[in-house]
């Protein structure tokens, strides 16, 4: 409904009485009481420095697609292989290859760790908000400009999907980018009071972040952007102006751009699955039938559409709170605009929307309106995961912040508007209030306990291995649980136990701009706390640990370096371990998943064996760890009984080897009376 109220707001004129006076014929110089564009700018970098830049150091990577797609980087960086993605010496052929690029050249300059693997995120997080700081200075004005930066910075959608190694941020900074281009080309001068751009730029940087937005995500961006063009062009009539879009030469640059990866990804990835290549892998498998929910292997799921659509609630927080206010005043504006009129009277808006395209704010309203509805009708519709609409987070937070602006400005005088603005608010406070006593509670039933640093040691862990959703460990929490993370917990009570009620008595004294930032403050605290839990959380959720000490005992002479490290399941289980050990491992029962489509092909490596193979050699040849995630230790112990030794274990997982350590057998780890199999790595790589 949200997408409904703004376009509703785009078939009033800058004339009519219904619409808001003060985004016509505004002057961008900022309002009494805000920030200068200085100050604005150099709070929004302070903010992103203390929540995403200081982020980068801890935790260590996680297991799952964090350590996945790093280990896909690392490749790069070592091999110099641009075009053919790999994960542990497989074929990783799904996804695009930008994210990759990019932290392949950080690896190169950094080293192999979390910060060189997360930085090309959290940069993104920064054009992203300065690109909507732009934009919605541009349209609304500067008080809606600082509030888009606030809310881009401190959503809790956007700070919790940047966690891991996925490329949403990025797909989300090149489409907008993108639109923002397409927009700005199709502007006359005298629609912006921006004198000093170059038209002729616009096009081509259009052309350029949407090629670089498929060699991210794939052909969905096309399928958001042209899309979301095409409605605009039919909508707006502007179709008359598509040759400023350089349709052929950008058409050009966009395929220069995009083509030859994708040619030589084809060229140099046949003969898999049925053989099948990258083509029918990347086109169909990975485009068509995963929109169908037909995918090879079927390992996603659909959230149901309640879940799919409340959720997002959850991820645009706190600054959702405030929908009710845009739904209040798109339907003010339909009713004083058309009266008892049906809107299904489709020419009649249409008309109305041609004749009232005349300025910028109109204009943005609708391209965002179009774009947000898209992207979150199409994956309503696709399989689905919880991050997968962040594309829309940036518009629907400009439109939403636009809508807070304009409740701020007639809140003396509209009781409408102060009524469900103070609603947002109490809200807020009721929230918060609620999760302060529920942490204090936490607190003070573990006030007593001593701290234990294995966090997993202490959780619930309820069917963990059929966990979906991205909080869903929250479910695990125990009392003494509480004991591990007093200080996030602390801290996040006392923002939501003050911060909320102090924004509500800002507002009811019409101090707005301190209103609003006492809300982003509260989230950005709020967020400060959830990245300590986070890392407090490092042992259960990565596995590095399990690395490092497979790296001590051989330091420490009490193994062997021509020792195999072997992984029970999928290697997305300890998909960090690989990782920091800089090496390949073996799988046991792990041909699944992303490794799946891979292993097909005449050249992959032997690295897959099965629960009996792993049985029959167990004690045999070199010595032999073994990684065992929770999910399967009930397995491993009836497969391997008492016939294997615990070296280390952590948050459940647990790393076994198949005879004793002892030092002054360095260079024979077999047992006695059978011959050393002669020393060699899997991979020639470096280690970390």
């Amino acid at each position: 409904m949200l997408v409904e109220r703004v376009r509703f707001m785009t078939l009033t004129t800058p004339q009519d009485p219904a619409y808001p006076k003060t985004h016509t014929d505004r002057s961008h110089s900022l309002p009494s009481g805000t920030f200068s564009h200085r100050t604005a700018l150099l709070t929004l970098i302070g903010l992103w420095l203390v929540l995403f830049f200081s982020a980068l150091f801890a935790p260590p990577l996680l297991d799952d697609a964090d350590s996945t797609h790093a280990s896909a980087a690392r490749h790069i960086a070592l091999s110099g292989d641009w075009v053919t993605l790999q994960v542990n010496g497989v074929r990783y052929l799904e996804k695009a290859p930008l994210p990759y690029w990019l932290v392949a050249l950080c690896f190169k300059l950094f080293g192999f760790n979390t910060f060189s693997a997360h930085l090309p995120q959290a940069i993104s997080v920064l054009l992203l908000a300065l690109l909507g700081y732009r934009w919605a200075n541009q349209a609304f004005g500067a008080s809606v400009a600082l509030y888009t930066g606030f809310a881009t910075l401190t959503s809790a959608g956007v700070f919790l999907f940047t966690r891991i190694y996925i490329p949403e941020v990025l797909l989300s900074l090149l489409l907008c980018t993108a639109l923002y281009c397409f927009l700005q080309t199709l502007t006359t001068p005298s629609e912006t009071n921006v004198t000093d751009r170059k038209p002729s730029i616009y096009p081509y940087a259009m052309w350029t972040a949407l090629a670089l937005a498929v060699l991210t995500k794939g052909l969905v961006a096309l399928v958001f952007f042209f899309g979301t063009a095409t409605l605009y062009l039919v909508l707006t009539g502007d179709y008359k102006k598509i040759r400023a879009l350089k349709p052929v030469r950008g058409t050009l640059l966009f395929l220069l751009i995009a083509a030859p990866w994708h040619i030589l990804a084809g060229l140099r990835n046949t003969g898999g699955m049925n053989g099948h290549g990258f083509f029918w892998f990347y086109f169909i498998n990975e485009h068509l039938l995963r929109f169908l929910g037909k995918r090879i292997p079927m390992d996603y799921n659909k959230l149901p559409g309640y879940l799919f659509w409340s959720l997002h609630l959850v991820w645009l927080f706190p600054w959702a709170l405030f929908t009710p206010v845009a739904l209040i005043s798109g339907y003010r504006i339909w009713k004083q605009r058309y009266g008892s009129s049906s809107p299904t009277q489709v020419s009649s808006i249409l008309q109305s929307i041609r004749l009232t395209v005349d300025s910028s704010t109109v204009r943005t309203t609708l391209l965002l309106t179009l774009y947000s509805t898209l992207v979150l009708a199409f994956f309503s519709l696709s399989t689905n995961q919880e991050y997968y609409t962040f594309p829309a987070y940036l518009p629907l937070l400009i439109l939403l912040c636009a809508a807070l602006v304009r409740a701020e400005q007639t809140f003396s005088t509209d009781h409408l508007s102060r009524r469900w603005i103070t609603i947002g608010h109490a809200t807020l406070t009721v929230i918060g209030l609620a999760v302060a006593i529920t942490l204090a509670y936490g607190l003070w039933s573990s006030r007593n306990l001593s701290f234990v640093p294995d966090i997993g040691d202490l959780l619930a862990h309820r069917g963990v291995g059929d966990y979906t959703l991205s909080m869903s460990h929250l479910f695990d929490l125990t009392g003494p649980s509480f004991a591990a993370l007093r200080l996030p917990a602390t801290l996040a009570a006392l923002a939501f136990a003050l911060g909320p009620a102090i924004a509500w008595l800002l507002r009811q004294q019409r101090r707005h701009l301190a209103a609003t930032t006492a809300i982003a403050i509260t989230s950005a605290v709020f967020l400060v706390a959830a990245h300590i839990a986070l890392v407090r959380f490092g042992p259960m959720l990565s596995s590095q640990d399990l690395a490092e000490k497979i790296q001590e005992l051989e330091d420490d002479g009490n193994i062997a370096t021509d020792r195999q490290v072997l992984l029970y399941g999928d290697q997305a289980y300890g998909s960090s371990i690989p990782f920091y050990l800089g090496e390949q491992v073996l799988l046991v029962d792990g041909r699944s998943s992303s490794m799946l489509f891979g292993s097909t092909f005449p050249d992959a490596p032997h690295i897959f064996l099965s629960s009996s193979d792993l049985r029959n050699t167990w004690g045999t040849g070199r010595r032999k760890l073994l990684f065992v995630p929770l999910e399967k230790r009930d397995i491993v112990d009836k497969l391997l009984g008492d016939h294997k030794i615990l070296i280390e274990e952590t948050s459940g997982k647990a790393l076994f080897t198949d005879r004793p350590l002892d030092p002054s057998r360095l260079h024979s780890d077999l047992f006695p009376g059978k011959q050393s199999a002669p020393r060699e790595k899997l991979i020639s790589t470096p280690k970390n």
